[in-house]
């Protein structure tokens, strides 16, 4: 296994509201994380670092996470803890009103695979040169889409765009979406929208399937093609493929 991730402010951003990991426990099991924060007087990153900081430690704390049904509980656990610290932070201080994040998140083990989500930063595999969705975002204009009111390429330029329909610290109650995936993979991508607003997925694919570049210089590269179309946001890239297993 390979594994890299970056995180960049863009070229309009004055700070970086994202935080992004990937760690390997006892057991060689892998946690992949991103997590785009929002919120005013710089306190994004603070939602954010939350998740980073507190899925880090329970995951180095954890010698293996165990069958796909404990990792899936281990996900719904401590994803609604987390939730409870965002809203105590904001409860706790003033200035944080409308303190929250995205997050997706991959597991992967020997015997499994699973993704989950809240928001809009997404979770893709690569099999067989082809880049895959996995994640589904949570966004007004997804909605729409699904309901048939707006096409694809409509959403993809809507003003509202942005607009979350769910997000940890925005209620008490949360709940992540889960994916179980197929194991027969040749890489894991997780980003934030500062990745997916900037690049078609095709886009991503092309850069992600170039055999000439290692993923350090994938990963730098998608970045790069980010700010050169003008870098609006934060991007962040969590990249793990099989190259070298």
């Amino acid at each position: 296994m390979k594994a890299c991730y970056m995180t960049d402010s863009g070229k309009v951003r004055s700070h970086n509201e994202d935080s992004v990991t990937i760690l390997k426990n006892e057991n060689n099991e892998f946690l992949l994380v991103v997590a785009d924060g929002m919120g005013g007087h710089r306190k994004g990153e603070v939602a954010s670092s939350i998740v980073v900081s507190h899925l880090g430690k329970r995951f180095n704390d954890t010698p293996s996470i165990g069958t796909k049904l404990d990792a899936v509980n281990w996900l719904n656990d401590n994803v609604n803890e987390i939730n409870s610290e965002i809203l105590q932070y904001g409860e706790e201080n003033v200035d944080s009103k409308g303190l929250g994040t995205t997050i997706v998140v991959a597991l992967l083990t020997k015997t499994y695979l699973i993704f989950g989500n809240i928001g809009d930063s997404s979770g893709y595999v690569i099999k067989n040169n082809k880049l895959h969705k996995v994640t589904h975002d949570h966004t007004l204009v997804n909605l729409l889409v699904d309901a048939g009111n707006l096409t694809i390429d409509e959403a993809r330029i809507h003003p509202k765009k942005n607009v979350l329909m769910r997000a940890l610290g925005a209620a008490e109650k949360v709940e992540l979406d889960i994916f179980d995936v197929d194991m027969e993979i040749d890489a894991i991508l997780l980003c934030s929208d500062g990745l997916t607003n900037m690049l078609t997925d095709e886009q991503i694919e092309k850069v992600l399937i170039d055999d000439e570049l290692e993923s350090e210089e994938k990963v730098e590269k998608l970045i790069r093609k980010c700010n050169a179309r003008g870098g609006n946001d934060n991007i962040s890239v969590a990249y793990l493929t099989r190259n070298g297993e």
